[in-house]
């Protein structure tokens, strides 16, 4: 007898049944492995129950010429059965089915069911099984590519018996032992298979029922045991499938024809009609708990955090669809399919049902919209900086830090960081033509970067391994500056607050998956969902915006910012930019160029300019509209008057600064603030510290801010990086 899989629960669960109780003394075991540690303990116990000879094979019955040279190895010994026991499981909801899903799951059991048939059909078989599934004949929620797989053994079987050769395909429920195909089934979908109402499997039962389906005269027979309870239940949601409408007896009803069930003493809409607001919101989201509880198995409903997402609950997109299913019964409405995703926590679909219950009630629904403003007065407002944090080179946590920092003329220059797997033993060479190397030893650094509380943000460890260090400090800053606002962070979730952040590094993705194994399913972590990051996670419904124009991103982010506030797109923003290096490029990159100062400090507008230098860092403003900060009691830092931005054009090379575009964009900026350029004392400047970007950058500010001034007034200027 040819059993194939025969090696894993199943198949050894038979090969077992037919030596002890059928008397079959010669077995031919199929495996992807072969005889391995596992299946010589297998094949010994056979041998031990009675079995003359038991051959355990490496053969993929889908390859033709491998089952071909598997017969041949038989020799004299005829072939008198085969049990095809082999399948493979890949479950997803049909909208997720692609050609390699279909392919997996169907190439063991149709194409293997086939080669079997073609090439045993003419010899003298008392017995030919398929292990098929009760999936085919009643389906199974995620399982189109496995019902339709095993729907063709159902078909080959009933073809096989019309034109003479023996089958029976039997059609199991879930046995009640682990296997390869079972093992990744977790308490929550073992508990929807048994919403199904198809019991967990007895192994004796389940082989009492091979047995009988050996001797039984029919093409296809179900091998399950049925939960009438669960049956029943399935009736009430009106879930039940036909095959089953015979076994349990339930009181019909005909299907609601409004969009909200009314009817009925005892209906949702009915109990929520005497309540006030906050009673009916607490009522729909205990439905909406009570309900996600019984999706997951959970005894106790306050597993069910109402403010989780429901994919950190343990949500899929299987469950999510009972979850929709159970709502629409227990309160009349029609939802839709993507709930969880366009409510992604109880609390939001708890707000969903209460706007369209008390909607189809008649009573007014508040759907808060976002105005956009167009008076001038909204245009020309100020922008408040309510709150900062920051975290930058030489300790620096806070912007009181940053302040002493200058105020006390501190370092905030070193080494190149040891941790980050460079190779600081060649990356250093004082020649500026020398090939991978760089010619400074010393940048800006966070040296404890690494560092990320990933449980204090819900993240799982390996997601937080994979996440771009520059998304943990944004999540971490932005947090901070929420609260130096003196706002609660969580109580922005579902408001119109922006995210906007510059940012420019985007090498941690090579990084990470050069060091880390099996990171392919963590493949956003580059820089262009830093924003939606942040939004995500604090459920903030704002615009969300990353922006990279390299040196002024984070600037070009606020500006981006105050005409959100302005337009009144954003009720609040968050705006900054964040850098970290995961790799030395840059310092390279520009030693060949010679554009680094070889100590690693910028002398901008000195005369003793030899470079730039790098550094990393990260600062996040919290932004509102003036009236707003003022109205909230918030405290008001600064203001942003004004702010503008442009492109140099056709210039002198793509990279190289233009004087002219650099004057536009200032007298841009001073007419948005309503500011003239005598009204500015200082300037805090880019200053870069190169030859050809200082004289063009000071001349730009001459131009603009120092003309028309009195001697005893000069306009100041000054550039952090020195």
């Amino acid at each position: 007898v040819l059993v194939t899989g025969g090696t894993g629960v199943l198949g050894a669960l038979v090969a077992r049944r037919l030596v002890s109780v059928h008397g079959v003394r010669h077995l031919v075991l199929t495996s992807r492995r072969g005889l391995d540690e596992g299946s010589v303990g297998l094949r010994d116990e056979l041998v031990g129950l009675g079995a003359e000879s038991v051959q355990v094979v490496a053969c993929d019955v889908t390859d033709r010429a491998a089952v071909v040279d598997l017969l041949g190895s038989l020799g004299s010994r005829p072939l008198t059965a085969v049990v095809h026991a082999a399948g493979v499981l890949d479950d997803v909801t049909v909208e997720g089915l692609d050609t390699f899903r279909l392919d997996s799951v169907l190439r063991p059991k149709v194409t293997g069911a086939w080669v079997l048939h073609e090439l045993t059909a003419g010899l003298p078989l008392a017995g030919f099984v398929l292990f098929s599934s009760v999936a085919a004949t009643v389906g199974n929620a995620g399982q189109a590519n496995y019902a339709a797989a095993n729907g063709f053994l159902d078909g080959l079987a009933a073809w096989r018996r019309a034109r003479g050769l023996p089958a029976v395909s039997v059609g199991w429920g879930l046995w009640d032992a682990d296997s390869a195909m079972t093992a990744g089934l977790g308490e929550v979908e073992r508990a929807r298979l048994g919403r199904a109402g198809v019991a967990v499997l007895p192994v004796e039962q389940g082989l009492a029922l091979f047995d009988a389906a050996l001797v039984v005269d029919r093409s296809q027979v179900l091998g399950l045991r049925l939960d009438l309870s669960a049956l029943r239940e399935l009736a009430q949601l009106g879930e039940l499938p036909a095959l089953f409408a015979g076994l349990v007896r339930v009181r019909t009803r005909s299907a609601p024809t409004v969009v909200v069930d009314t009817g009925g003493g005892n209906g949702l809409v009915d109990r929520l009609l005497g309540l006030g607001e906050a009673d009916q919101r607490l009522m729909l989201l205990d439905v909406v708990r009570r309900t996600a509880a019984v999706v997951l198995a959970h005894e106790d409903v306050d597993a069910v955090d109402p403010e989780r997402p429901f994919t950190e609950l343990g949500f899929d997109s299987l469950t999510a669809v009972e979850l929709r299913n159970r709502l629409n019964t227990a309160t009349g409405l029609r939802l839709p399919a993507t709930l969880i995703f366009d409510y992604p926590t109880p609390t939001a679909i708890t707000d969903h049902l209460f706007r369209t219950v008390t909607g189809s009630l008649g009573e007014p629904v508040d759907t808060p919209t976002a105005r956009v403003n167009t008076d001038e007065d909204s245009a020309a407002e100020p922008i408040a900086i309510v709150g900062v944090a920051c975290r930058l080179p030489g300790g620096i946590r806070n912007a009181d830090g940053l302040w002493q920092l200058l105020d006390s003329g501190g370092e905030a220059m070193g080494e190149f960081p040891t941790d980050r797997g460079w190779d600081l033993e060649n990356l250093f060479h004082d020649d500026p033509d020398h090939q991978g190397t760089s010619y400074t030893r010393r940048g800006g650094f966070l040296y404890d970067a690494d560092l990320f509380d990933a449980e204090f943000f819900g993240i799982s460890p390996r997601e937080a391994t994979a996440m771009d260090p520059q998304h943990r400090l944004l999540l971490e800053t932005s947090w901070e500056a929420f609260e130096r606002a003196g706002i609660a962070a969580d109580s922005l979730r579902g408001s119109r607050t922006g995210v906007f952040a510059g940012v420019m590094y985007h090498d941690y993705t090579s990084v990470v998956h050069q060091a880390v194994d099996n990171m392919e399913g963590f493949l956003g972590v580059g820089g262009s969902i830093a924003s939606g990051r942040v939004a995500y996670h604090f459920g903030l419904e704002g615009p969300a915006v990353t922006v990279d124009t390299a040196c002024s991103s984070s600037l070009v982010a606020v500006h981006l910012a105050c005409e959100s506030l302005r337009r009144g797109e954003s009720s609040l923003a968050l705006a900054g930019g964040v850098t970290v290096m995961a790799t030395p490029g840059a310092f390279v990159d520009f030693s060949r160029q010679r554009g680094l100062s070889v100590d690693g400090r910028c002398k901008a507008f000195a005369a003793g300019a030899d470079g730039t230098a790098w550094s990393v860092g990260v600062g996040v403003w919290v932004l509102q509209r003036l009236s707003g900060a003022v109205a909230a009691g918030r405290p008001v830092l600064a203001v942003v008057s004004g702010s503008a931005v442009n492109q140099d054009g056709a210039s002198n090379g793509l990279t190289a600064p233009n004087g002219p575009a650099q004057q536009r964009v200032i007298r841009q900026a001073l007419a948005a603030a309503g500011v003239q350029p005598g009204g500015v004392d200082v300037v805090e400047a880019h200053g870069t510290g190169t030859r050809l970007g200082d004289p063009i950058e000071a001349q730009a500010l001459l131009a603009t801010y120092g003309r028309d001034r009195s001697v005893d007034r000069p306009v100041w200027l000054r550039s952090v990086k020195s």
